[in-house]
């Protein structure tokens, strides 16, 4: 999951080299966290949080077959 969001990340950014994904592995939570440079911000967001709600949904469907809950969070 790590790979996949920081893949669509780095897309989306003009600033790609301050991409950071860490992933946290609970025991049955994972929680990825992206930070991004504050200029590409609204870029990973995007209006009414539509780019940040389909980030999600695009992990969500590549973690379905895992029985754990993926949570993204963006910062």
């Amino acid at each position: 999951m790590k790979e996949l969001v920081e893949i669509i990340a780095k897309s989306l950014v003009d600033y790609p080299d301050e991409v950071v994904v860490i992933e946290t592995v609970e025991e049955d939570t994972i929680t990825i966290e992206l930070k991004v440079a504050p200029d590409d911000m609204g870029k990973v967001i995007g209006k009414q949080g539509r780019i940040a709600k389909s980030i999600r949904t695009v992990v969500k469907a590549a973690s379905s077959k895992s029985d754990k809950k993926v949570v993204v969070d963006i910062k």
